[in-house]
């Protein structure tokens, strides 16, 4: 297991001493070098050099002990983040206390409203959304509080602020918004003119030094989830039927169980494969197993690639409450580009055919996500649908991950799921859509005996009000559609702006601000994609079924031309296809009927399917003819 680490440690004094020599960046370049083997961009090095430099004025305050304790770049291995500044000491009552700075180098930045802790600035070349810097260091405390034995034991006390000191505050200033209230209460945030105030919140904490004691005590502890945070998800989860195993999911569960608490006796790596279809419960064995292991001591995370599950599954368990810790025990594949060997006890990893080979926004960074995760846990859990690949991005296949596994040295093991607990308990609902979109022959030619309620609509109005009537009393129907229509990211906050039209029928793509998709009230309203709905489930769904998707001489085709530009599904298919057209016709067909298979599974108890090719229509109908005269 990495231990924690703390790239630059030093009492007050030193830390003066290192920025009046102008050394204190060229210190941390060179220890980050050393004990992390990392060069550092030049970006980064100026960035420490300004922002330490506005730390040296906030430091060089005789009330802030000469022997008070100094960090920087602190390592949480559980994150691979690095804690900007730290300042640790004693309180009047000989209590340890740990001031925890975030740094940011913004000057401006603008609100998002109805999303939880998220703003956007200018960074990376560009604006981007990202968490504001209070719950950045809120997350940061919340996570070395969870998970650091000595801190939990010595009852250290944690206390985050946040320094913009480049940034120049307004009345009404955006970064005061009421959407971040709850964490600028709990880590407040300095900006451009207010050293003093960060000195007082310093000062408060910290009154007289510690000679690095307490940064000792950190480093030292051992990783453990604490009773608190493993009390909170318990509760989270008793009583939530949504969470509730049934037959093999409980049979798969056990096994996982028993599997993950060998590892932390023998220490051998496994490398667990649970294939299922959609609606056998795959995301539920995984949402009990983050509870149950964390209650026994493991560092475990729940890890997805697509944002969307992550957020409507840690939304389920909060229910109302905005901030908690467990936000920590969910994360992106990309989360583990630099992680330490071994650095995670289990990480449970849904929807692993989403896994893509590189990370970060611009796919980048590191080498393979399934070989970073499974390096990165004693035990590592592929929830898997290979059928469910929908990008040209997707890598994550039950071959892969085993080539991964013996290269790490992780023994293998498989668990399969059958049941289908979707679309009413019908396997043979997914047969026939196998069949009819010429994905896979089944005996499934119909839908006789199937208590399932699919339509083909007439119009897209038909299957509009349709799916509004079966929302009104649960809020658990949606409307979803092909990535056939451009998304306009300017129009993403505008509910007037109609991406979708079809005729008279206007509706937007799903609306960029408020809450998840799946779960908001005003979803209804909008329209879902793969990327909102892969996942997830509901208990009737409406599909729009696009243009790139048709019925043509006897065949069931499909066209990449027809797919919009803004969709990053199929980038780079024009390029193969000059190359080798053969090859990327069976790319792109093979990822548009997953796409439309995943689409129309995503209802419990039934589906309303409009397309635009009318030849497509026609053919659906027929194939439900037989089930019509029956019913």
């Amino acid at each position: 297991m990495v231990k924690y680490m703390i790239v630059y440690d030093g009492l007050k004094t030193d830390f003066l001493k290192s920025c009046e020599s102008d050394s204190i960046a060229i210190e941390i370049e060179e220890n980050i070098l050393n004990k992390l083997g990392k060069h550092t961009p030049k970006a980064e090095f100026r960035s420490w050099e300004n922002s330490l430099n506005y730390m040296y004025k906030v430091m060089n305050d005789p009330n802030i002990p000469c022997d008070a304790g100094v960090a920087i770049e602190y390592s949480i291995p559980q994150t691979s983040k690095r804690v900007d500044f730290i300042v640790s000491g004693y309180d009047n009552n000989l209590e340890p206390n740990v001031v925890i700075v975030e740094l940011k180098q913004w000057d401006r930045i603008t609100e998002v409203p109805g999303v939880d802790a998220l703003v956007e600035t200018f960074v990376g070349g560009s604006n981007h959304r990202v968490v504001h810097p209070s719950y950045q260091a809120w997350s940061y405390a919340q996570l070395i509080k969870d998970y650091n034995s000595s801190v939990q034991d010595k009852k250290v006390l944690l206390h985050p602020c946040a320094c913009l000191h480049n940034y120049i505050r307004h009345a009404n200033d955006p970064l005061d918004s009421k959407w971040y209230s709850d964490y600028l209460e709990e880590a407040p945030a300095y900006t451009k003119g207010q050293l003093d105030q960060l000195r007082l919140f310093i000062k408060k904490s910290i009154t007289k030094g510690d000679k690095k004691e307490v940064l000792y005590f950190i480093e030292k502890g051992k990783i453990r989830p604490s009773k608190s945070l493993q009390n909170t998800i318990g509760s989270m989860l008793n009583g939530n039927r949504e969470f509730i195993m049934i037959d093999e999911q409980k049979v798969a569960y056990e096994e996982i169980l028993r599997l993950s608490e060998l590892c932390q006796k023998d220490y051998q790596k496994r490398t667990i494969v649970v294939k299922g279809g959609p609606g056998t419960g795959k995301t539920v064995i995984a949402i009990n197993l983050l509870a149950e292991l964390t209650k026994k001591d493991q560092l475990v995370q729940y890890v997805s690639k697509n944002s969307a599950p992550r957020q409507v599954y840690l939304k389920k368990l909060k229910g109302q409450m905005k901030k908690s810790s467990i936000d920590n025990l969910f994360k992106g594949s990309g989360n583990y580009t630099e992680a330490g060997e071994n650095m995670v006890h289990t990480l449970l990893v849904d929807e692993a055919h989403r896994l893509n080979e590189k990370s970060g926004m611009f796919h980048n960074l590191g080498e393979n996500q399934i070989k970073e995760i499974i390096k990165a846990a004693y035990c590592s859990v592929f929830f898997i649908d290979e059928s469910q690949r929908v990008t040209m991005d997707d890598i994550g296949s039950i071959s892969e991950i085993e080539k991964w596994a013996k290269e790490e040295g992780s023994e293998l093991h498989y668990l399969e799921l059958q049941s289908q607990f979707r679309c009413n308990g019908s396997d043979g609902y997914l047969a026939w859509l196998d069949n009819v979109l010429h994905i896979r022959d089944t005996a499934n030619y119909d839908l006789e005996g199937i208590d399932y309620d699919i339509r083909i609509c007439d119009s897209p109005f038909e299957m509009r009000e349709l799916v509004i009537e079966r929302n009104r009393n649960t809020n658990s129907s949606r409307i979803l559609a092909g990535y056939c229509w451009e998304w306009f990211k300017k129009e993403q906050n505008n509910t007037d702006y109609h991406d979708i039209k079809i005729g008279d029928f206007e509706m937007s793509w799903n609306l960029g601000n408020g809450e998840p998709f799946a779960v908001s009230e005003t979803s209804i309203n909008e329209v879902g994609c793969i990327h909102t709905s892969q996942g997830l489930e509901f208990d009737y769904v409406g599909v729009i079924i696009g243009d790139d998707l048709r019925y043509e001489n006897g065949r069931v085709v499909t066209d990449f031309t027809r797919r919009a530009k803004t969709d990053q599904s199929l980038k780079g298919i024009k390029g193969l296809y000059k190359l080798n057209p053969e090859e990327a016709q069976r790319r792109a067909d093979e990822i548009i009927k997953n796409t439309y298979r995943t689409l129309l599974s995503r209802g419990m108890k039934g589906c309303y399917i409009y397309c635009i090719d009318k030849n497509l229509q026609e053919y659906l109908k027929k194939s439900l003819e037989r089930k019509t005269r029956k019913d």
